[in-house]
């Protein structure tokens, strides 16, 4: 039998990645959502599987791709809030990136970054508390989200994204991120000025990319040591970067800033473990909140989460 995977590939059996590292999907039947990804989970690991015969590269290649490739580009409704911001767009890595910004001039600035598969629309809530502080908000969708443009990204693609418009739009006094916003604004701020009056709020942030390859590997099924070995071995070529280099807890020796950290004990997403090995290292600079029953994607929505924020802020 032949199978088209190129064709395949653009099917909606993609929302599989729903349950490895996504954060914000557009509102689908539970039901119905379970069934496409038990559909696709077994899709792709078999195309995995084929390649594997074939070329263990290309099976990696393939499974890496995967990763980085947001569900669906999300279809939120633009949001009233956004609707009266000023809209700001620019060219990044040969990519259109669209944005707001709110309350523009103010001395202050705060930016928002959102998770995978998620868009700046999703954190609306914060804007007006924000810009009722005498804040300016600028909030942007990542490459491939939203209304900015591409196929793929990752977090060092990410972070160069923050850093740019920190340098074209800032300087930001305070950054809000969520989940794989997270993990791109520790690696930016790496290289971005700042000290302890920079303020940092992390929602459930992807802490650890070795553990986000393992749970995704998990998900698909998919128990092979070479396999894994060869997508170490792809992020280290086009990194230059080892996995697990790209962690927050390693970030976070070099970050300066003021951090309020929110975890939930039931996340399923970005585990509790790795945030806790970054507890342990009792960085002075970082207050956690340690949440029961919000998981991973209803935490940044919470009406006490939100209000900590700003106040922190």
């Amino acid at each position: 039998m032949i199978v088209n995977f190129q064709l395949c590939d653009h099917l909606y059996i993609i929302t599989f990645i729903h349950g490895i590292l996504f954060d914000d999907l557009i509102t689908l039947n539970f039901i119905d959502m379970k069934i496409r990804q038990k559909i696709a989970i077994g899709f792709f690991r078999t195309k995995i599987n084929i390649l594997k015969i074939c070329s263990m590269r290309k099976a990696a290649e393939e499974t890496l791709r995967l990763f980085l490739t947001p569900m669906m580009k999300t279809t939120v409704k633009e949001k009233e809030v956004f609707s009266n911001a000023e809209p700001l767009q620019f060219i990044f890595e040969n990519k259109l990136i669209k944005g707001f910004r709110c309350n523009h001039p103010k001395e202050k600035k705060i930016l928002i970054l959102h998770g995978f598969s998620s868009s700046c629309h999703n954190f609306d809530k914060y804007v007006t508390p924000l810009v009722n502080k005498n804040y300016e908000v600028l909030a942007f969708d990542a490459p491939a989200h939203g209304a900015s443009e591409g196929r793929t990204t990752n977090a060092v693609e990410y972070s160069e994204m923050i850093k740019k418009i920190s340098e074209t739009y800032g300087p930001v006094s305070g950054y809000i991120s969520h989940s794989f916003g997270g993990i791109a604004v520790c690696l930016a701020m790496e290289n971005i000025p700042h000290d302890s009056n920079t303020k940092l709020v992390l929602i459930a942030p992807a802490t650890e990319t070795n553990t986000a390859v393992d749970g995704a590997f998990s998900m698909l099924g998919l128990r092979n040591e070479r396999l894994r070995k060869k997508v170490d071995n792809l992020i280290f070529e086009r990194s230059g970067k080892e996995t697990v280099w790209f962690s927050i807890r390693r970030a976070m020796n070099n970050i300066r800033a003021s951090v309020l950290w929110f975890h939930d004990e039931d996340d399923d997403i970005t585990p509790l473990s790795d945030a806790l090995k970054v507890k342990s290292d009792n960085h002075s600079n970082i207050k956690f909140v340690i949440t029961k029953g919000l998981g991973h994607r209803k935490i940044y929505r919470d009406e006490m989460v939100i209000n900590e924020t700003i106040k922190f802020l």
